[in-house]
């Protein structure tokens, strides 16, 4: 399956990975899918407060 993401590598703390592995169960999503939601969700809270990022796309 193709995908436009970009991969990298993000290393965490035991339980902080446990713990998104535990939410993204509960939400029926695989652990990367959550990292993103959470990201996106942050990124959205800071545009509200701080205006949109310009990004080159």
């Amino acid at each position: 399956m193709a995908t436009d993401k970009r991969v990298f590598t993000l290393r965490l703390k035991e339980e902080n990975f446990d713990k998104i592995k535990y939410i993204a169960d509960k939400n029926k999503r695989s652990i990367a899918m959550q990292i993103e939601y959470l990201i996106e969700q942050h990124i959205e809270h800071f545009e509200k407060e701080k205006g949109i990022i310009k990004t080159d796309e």
